[in-house]
């Protein structure tokens, strides 16, 4: 039987590299492959971690005909009303400027006290199956959370984004000083990609697919 080709919508080869153990480990065989070079760019516009992940693999599936999984996350602030959430890769204007982002999230809540500096780490990840017979694709959204609280200050030198500052619920370290392995037991996007894999199974072994 042949192996079905999965796109993932990114072309981070360390997202790569983790969806495939995860899927392994699921018992899932397939091969993940990287957008093609003409792959359109997708603009993150809408308002919700699901919205923004459908987005793309929706238009990575339609550009390359194939199965495609795409996700989005972010960090979700309690004393920030839930933001920067979307926003979290750009918050502070520029995107993807992880030092800023910090300085400037930390910035606001500089006065807020420990007891409210709850915080959730959450990812929505998106799959969509193109299906030749009816024409319309097939498509599936899961989210993952991990709870958790800010500290006051960065600690911590692995990982990226807001690692330094998160502290998950039944730990007294931030994600930024786990180690890799243990941070990805209990991350946000590993519990989503972790339920999307037998959803990309059974719907994978459906006729013409």
């Amino acid at each position: 039987m042949a192996v079905h080709q999965v796109v993932l919508a990114t072309r981070n080869s360390h997202k790569l590299a983790e969806l495939q153990r995860i899927l392994i480990d699921c018992g899932v065989e397939v091969e993940l492959v990287p957008p093609a070079d003409d792959a359109p760019d997708v603009a993150e516009t809408e308002s919700t971690f699901a919205g923004n992940a459908l987005l793309k693999a929706r238009a990575v599936s339609a550009h390359s005909g194939l199965p495609a999984i795409a996700d989005d996350s972010g960090l979700c602030v309690d004393a920030l009303n839930g933001m920067p959430g979307v926003l979290s890769a750009r918050w502070s204007g520029r995107h993807g400027d992880d030092v800023a982002n910090l300085n400037l999230l930390l910035g606001q809540i500089a006065d807020v006290p420990t007891s409210r500096r709850g915080a959730q780490f959450v990812c929505a990840a998106a799959l969509v199956v193109p299906d030749a017979e009816s024409g319309v694709a097939i498509e599936r959204v899961v989210e993952g959370v991990v709870e958790g609280h800010l500290v006051e200050a960065p600690i911590g030198t692995h990982g990226f984004g807001y690692d330094p500052v998160f502290v998950p619920d039944g730990h007294d370290i931030t994600t930024a000083q786990m180690q890799p392995a243990d941070k990805d037991a209990i991350s946000h996007r590993g519990k989503a990609l972790q339920a999307l894999a037998p959803i990309l199974a059974e719907l994978l072994s459906l006729p013409d697919h």
